[in-house]
């Protein structure tokens, strides 16, 4: 895969479908590499005339990491005391709007999943020149105004990954048996983990994303800024950001419209990329629609 050079480090990513279509870029969530928007998904959204461009957060997967900066005081951050962090939310974002500027893109759809969708509610916020549609998928809105995880799917956030191989698989099954919820599939959940583990085992870069995310304020009075077309995509089962966390995204954006999955957990089943291609693929055209955007600007 190729790697883009932006804001001193590079970001590995991967392109689906034809360059010349209007671009759909996906960022993903905490710790997560890009596989875990797989091919078939990005496949489904290239299908329905998009170039769909996967790619790993900083501090993730094959993109720069961060170990120089050390482990963060998580437990400060929790009780809302100030510590120092590595980067903070708006950085990814403004890593985002680089790929973008790599690729010579000028404008994309943005589609953001969890943490993922954090990052991309800030890229709509501070750039909005860039966004021409947005999708935030099982995310919330930041600071005091998150609906926290149950206990069971937060204990997932602080216990640490083992660094035996075999080990970590049977750890990786059991936190997706936990925020999967209803929507676990062991035989998913097995194949994937080594194959993720295999590819760039790196807790310390989570430790250091999940810090921005503690650190980062509520983006409410920003979302309330939004003009572009938003779908809210949520999980109704999911226990790790609950339901009320995409309801309020979803009332505070003026522009938006909610996607609620029953029987769907903190998770990105199969047997629904064709459905959510759909509706990504449906507000963005909402989004060419509103500002008349043609192919070659992408």
């Amino acid at each position: 895969m190729p790697k883009a050079k932006t804001n001193g480090l590079e970001l590995e990513y991967e392109s689906f479908g034809d360059p010349r279509d209007p671009t759909v870029l996906l960022i993903m969530g905490l710790g997560a590499q890009l596989l875990s928007y797989p091919e078939g998904f990005c496949q489904e959204i290239a299908a329905r005339g998009f170039r769909a461009i996967r790619y790993d957060n900083r501090d993730v997967g094959l993109s720069t990491w961060f170990d120089a900066a050390g482990i963060p005081d998580l437990s400060a951050l929790l009780a809302r005391q100030p510590a120092p962090i590595a980067y903070t939310l708006a950085d990814m974002a403004a890593d985002a709007v680089g790929l973008l500027d790599f690729l010579g893109v000028k404008v994309a759809h943005v589609v953001g999943t969890s943490m993922g969708g954090m990052i991309a509610q800030q890229v709509a916020i501070s750039y909005p020149e860039r966004v021409l549609s947005l999708t935030s998928i099982m995310s919330h809105i930041g600071g005091v105004d998150a609906t926290p995880p149950t206990p069971e799917a937060a204990a997932t956030l602080y216990n640490r990954p083992p660094a035996d191989r075999d080990a970590y698989i049977e750890y990786s099954v059991e936190v997706n048996r936990v925020n999967w919820g209803p929507s676990f599939d062991e035989a998913r959940a097995r194949e994937r983990a080594p194959i993720i583990f295999d590819r760039a085992f790196h807790p310390a870069g989570t430790a250091r994303q999940f810090a921005a995310i503690l650190a980062a304020p509520s983006r409410r009075e920003g979302l309330r800024r939004l003009s572009m077309p938003t779908l809210v995509i949520h999980g109704v089962e999911d226990p790790l950001v609950p339901v009320e966390n995409g309801r309020l995204t979803a009332e505070l954006v003026p522009a938006s419209e909610l996607l609620l999955m029953p029987g769907v957990g903190h998770d990105l089943p199969p047997d629904w990329f064709s459905r959510l291609a759909d509706a990504i693929a449906a507000n963005a055209r909402r989004g060419h629609t509103q500002v008349g955007v043609g192919v070659a600007e992408r």
